[in-house]
């Protein structure tokens, strides 16, 4: 989402105890209205049926939504991003929709009468912060992803909220974009099935969610204004493949259009993004919303476009006068001609339609307390699944035997776990660790109050534990050398709006770890960070975990892993590059045109591939305190479709987790990276257990778009299947003959 109106700050009226009323008030009204079609009718039928007893400007009403993320609220609104006024009359519930990348966002009031700018109130956040979801991509689980989702939805529920801005599935092309921490990695298979499993989670709850940003928002320089280049095949291979099986996998009730061009058009100004492929091709049959201020004039409606989200309250509570792209000019519009009448039925149909198939008419929210509790483990147990063990040497990790001292270095570690900014911001219960920090403009760095210092006393209670918050190199070298083990916790903040000049840990932390190893061979550093780092000091130290932004209870998730108490089961959701001179774009463009067609649908392990690159870490990269053995490979095929089974077995002493990935090898005249991504699962065994996994290759993930034929293609041959722990590690080999195929686009 976008900054928004932020000059008053999220108004907090649910936190006031005025929610419960507002929400009562318009939920006793509407439920019941006999225009309200019947539950035993399907979700067209009761828009269908519905729009029937709407007058021109009732219809009208639903196509804008206010934001009204300021100090005056029309009413019935509860502070939310987007508010659209229930139609009582009608027994149509108000729309009240808000950010969740990782947990319902909550922005504290940072600015008001007597507080000068940039002051924070002290506000306790009232939500639960899950961890970021490229941390959530990390667990490779998608039954991880649904749970976040419903208990996200749950608290959405539980304060009045219908509609979460949430299922953000833009792939990491640019792993310096700001908001890489809010997607799920590059690859368009594991992105699909995390967006879909957190997607189907949110909308258990009888809440709406969103997959954004649509399409190939990929990076923040320039966002507002720059223009994503690519040709059409790697674009449906790519980006659009990661929407496409995630909406058919998730079914979100709404598509948000993102803010940048593609191929010089306006994504929600798009014919060809919007009507030929998402309403056309794939037959999505919910509404697409722009991204705040995204929209560009009144034909965007016939673009694909539905509506327009984020309209500033100042300008007009009657959505039939005020002069934004879909007020009063879509009403002459529509009188005039220039749009049809059955376009702008067509347009609320979507909407009505979403709210009935989500149950947002038949189980409207009951405001009640939070399980704060039971919240908060569920963001814990993701983070535990989605931590990294990246570097291992000699089993330093898990932290166990003989050791009688600790040093923790830096990161703020002593207090709490750093979070990622913007609107995917979610302010802690309790409030931040320390007082937040104002980012460059509208953003905060917050700590979540969870430390793994004091996690890590709980669990080692007969171990000296000492902090020293890395300032100082040499005090923090010295402290290095006097304990048996040193944790240095590297941080980089990033946030929504600001891309990151390049890959280096800020602010000298490389220095401290030098400092630190070279005192104490025996170091671990603890990433918590937003995408890819580089690492010029990995081969002194003796162990890396990448425990990215972990949410709540992320300190006790860290310290669990450390300990070994949970034996990590992350693994990479994306490629870590050696340095910036390994991508497609060593420098970050700052143009108004970004040409994607460099690297076209080979991204992240693909282009590394295809140009024969040793990456730092590989995608599907990540370490076990157990091992894992793959056996008894058979592949067989009918037509089209491949069915892949194996052994995996637990060959380690330890009760773990194992994500086997099966990839399949492309044609050496497709035009194809070497190999993509076709399937995976994740599977708990116990030490010596062995388990069958049967995996079905969807067609798509063998195939090539024919843009000039606009369909899907698979030729017939032999293609090879490798099973294996990461994109460049493999275990078990074996070729399939496919028979040529034709799949609708």
């Amino acid at each position: 989402m976008s900054i928004k109106d932020l000059t008053f700050g999220r108004v907090r009226l649910r936190a006031m105890g005025l929610t419960a009323l507002a929400v009562a008030c318009a939920s006793s009204a509407w439920a019941q209205q006999s225009a309200v079609p019947p539950s035993s009718l399907s979700p067209d039928e009761r828009a269908d049926q519905l729009l029937k007893h709407m007058s021109t400007e009732d219809m009208h009403h639903m196509l804008q939504t206010y934001n009204t993320m300021q100090a005056q609220q029309p009413p019935g609104g509860i502070g939310t991003a987007g508010y659209v006024p229930a139609l009582t009359k009608l027994g149509i519930p108000a729309l009240q929709e808000n950010d969740a990348g990782i947990g319902v966002q909550n922005y504290p009031l940072d600015a008001g009468p007597g507080k000068p700018p940039g002051h924070v109130r002290g506000e306790q956040g009232n939500t639960t912060p899950l961890p970021s979801t490229l941390a959530i991509a990390a667990t490779w689980n998608p039954q991880i992803a649904y749970d976040g989702g419903s208990m996200i939805g749950g608290e959405a529920h539980a304060q009045g909220i219908n509609v979460l801005l949430a299922g953000g599935i833009n792939l990491t092309r640019e792993p310096r974009d700001g908001r890489t921490f809010e997607y799920l990695g590059e690859d368009p298979l594991l992105a699909s099935r995390i967006d879909g499993g957190e997607i189907r989670g949110i909308q258990s709850q009888h809440v709406i969610s969103t997959i954004k940003h649509y399409a190939l928002n990929d990076q923040e320089t320039n966002r507002l204004t720059v223009s994503s280049n690519i040709d059409e095949r790697a674009m449906r291979e790519s980006d659009l493949l990661a929407f496409e099986m995630a909406i058919e996998d998730g079914h979100p009730g709404s598509v948000m259009c993102g803010y940048n061009k593609v191929n010089h058009v306006w994504d929600c100004s798009n014919n060809h993004l919007l009507n030929d492929i998402l309403k056309g091709d794939w037959k999505y049959p919910g509404w697409v919303m722009t991204d705040w201020g995204a929209d560009h004039g009144v034909m965007d409606a016939m673009a694909g476009t539905d509506q327009v989200s984020g309209v500033d309250f100042s300008s007009g509570y009657s959505l039939g006068t005020n002069q934004n792209s879909f007020g009063k000019p879509l009403l002459q519009a529509i009188a005039q001609g220039t749009i049809p009448h059955s376009r702008f039925q067509d347009m609320v149909h979507r909407v009505l339609r979403s709210m009935f198939a989500v149950g947002l008419f038949d189980n409207p929210p009951v405001i009640k307390p939070l399980n704060a509790d039971a919240d908060a483990l569920v963001s814990q147990h993701a983070a535990e699944q989605g931590i990294v063990l990246l570097k291992n040497d000699q089993s330093q990790l898990p932290l166990e035997g003989g050791i009688k001292s600790v040093a923790i270095i830096g990161g703020h570690a002593d207090i709490g776990v750093l979070s990622g900014g913007g609107s995917a911001q979610v302010w802690p219960i309790g409030g931040p660790a320390i007082p937040a920090v104002k980012g460059p403009d509208w953003q905060w760095k917050v700590y979540d109050p969870s430390s793994p210092m004091k996690a890590l006393q709980k669990l080692l209670p007969n171990v000296k534990i000492t902090y020293d918050d890395g300032s100082n190199p040499a005090r923090a070298a010295a402290l290095a050398k006097s304990s048996d083990v040193a944790l240095v916790f590297a941080t980089q903040w990033t946030c929504e709006g600001v891309d990151m000049p390049n890959l280096s840990l800020p602010d000298k932390q490389d220095d401290l770890i030098d400092a630190v190893t070279a005192a104490n061979p025996h170091s671990v550093v603890v990433l918590e960070n937003g995408g890819p780092v580089k690492m010029p000091w990995l081969s002194k130290v003796s162990a890396v975990v990448e425990a990215w932004y972990p949410g709540a209870r992320g300190g006790e998730a860290i310290a669990n892993v450390l300990t070994g108490k949970v034996n990590p089961s992350g693994r990479l959701p994306v490629t870590f590059p050696q340095d910036e001179q390994q991508l497609p774009r060593p420098v970050i463009t700052n143009e108004q045109d970004v040409n994607y067609d460099i690297e076209g649908a080979a991204v992240g392990y693909k282009w590394f591939d295809e140009k024969k690159l040793e990456p730092l870490f590989p995608f599907g990269f990540g370490l076990s305190y157990s091992k894992f053995g793959y056996s008894d490979l058979h592949v067989s095929s009918h037509g089209d479709r491949v069915t892949v089974s194996f052994k995996v077995t637990n060959l380690g002493d330890r009760a773990g987790m194992d994500t086997p990935q099966v990839y399949v090898g492309m044609p050496a005249n497709s035009g194809e990276a070497p190999r993509r991504l076709a399937g995976f699962e994740k599977v708990s065994l116990q030490p010596g257990q062995s388990r069958t996994m049967t995996l079905t290759i969807d067609p798509r993930l063998l195939a090539v778009f024919n843009a000039q034929a606009h369909q899907w293609q698979v030729a017939a041959g032999s293609y090879p299947i490798q099973v294996g722990h990461s994109s460049r590690d493999f275990v078990l080999n074996r070729n399939v003959t496919v028979t040529a195929a034709n799949i609708a686009p």
